[in-house]
């Protein structure tokens, strides 16, 4: 039920803008598309449900920020030698290789990374930025290949995934900080009002291409499925007692 909202949501209001962009569009046509199929209240003022490009990245970013907590979480259940459900940790690193690696980052080394170096602006930041993906995808191959009940037996191969673990969220930390704070803003001054928006829209068709009528919100709950199979849904669970 939550698919067919948000593709009839992302459906209404790609027809919303082409209308607008039109001389044609007239107000009862506006109306008309307002109280059509499942639209909300909110939606009768389309303008916040834009999304940004860097409001898109960032929020993708908050993917990888809850993957790396259950990465955390599984390093140290693994240094603990507690219980792991392994298909909870295949699922994340399943997740950061196709909506983090073969989406987000091929995003940004498609759209963002060619526009800095031909500018020769953040170029060093950006070298980094890229490098750091390659070696990322080098430990998601090991999570994925050591996050077996058989490696799980092996002393060497578990710790051979504990230091995947551990790499990998040492890495991603700064990184997703530096685009956040640095890079992200840089880009929104670095190219027209047109282009940004225009990027916008074409971040959200690749989305629905790759992830379906769910996109980021199926994601976003496969993600807190894990997270209740490891424990760590609960929020309230994080505050300091006393």
């Amino acid at each position: 039920m939550m698919n067919q909202s948000f593709d009839a949501k992302g459906n209404e209001r790609r027809r919303f803008l082409r209308l607008m962009s039109s001389s044609a569009l007239t107000g009862c046509a506006a109306a008309s598309l307002a109280s059509g199929g499942n639209s909300r209240s909110a939606f009768a003022n389309p303008e916040e449900e834009e999304v940004s490009p860097a409001e898109d990245l960032m929020r993708e970013h908050g993917v990888l920020k809850r993957i790396l907590l259950i990465y955390g979480e599984a390093l140290h259940r693994i240094e603990a030698n507690e219980e792991l459900p392994l298909h909870a940790l295949q699922e994340s690193a399943k997740i950061i290789r196709s909506f983090i690696e073969e989406y987000h980052e091929k995003l940004e080394e498609t759209f963002l990374f060619p526009r800095f170096r031909k500018a020769k602006r953040l170029v060093d930041l950006v070298e980094v930025l890229n490098n750091q993906h390659r070696a990322g995808r080098h430990l998601t191959d090991t999570t994925l290949r050591l996050s077996s009940s058989e490696s799980m037996k092996d002393a060497q191969e578990r710790k051979g995934l504990a230091e995947s673990l551990r790499l990998f969220i040492r890495m991603y930390n700064p990184h997703e900080a530096r685009e956040d704070t640095v890079l992200f803003p840089a880009f929104r001054k670095l190219v027209s009002s047109g282009e940004y928006n225009a990027l916008g829209e074409e971040f959200e068709e690749k989305e629905h291409e790759l992830f379906g009528n769910g996109g980021f919100e199926g994601i976003v709950d496969r993600v807190a499925a894990i997270e209740k199979t490891l424990g760590i849904l609960d929020l309230a669970q994080f505050t300091p007692k006393g």
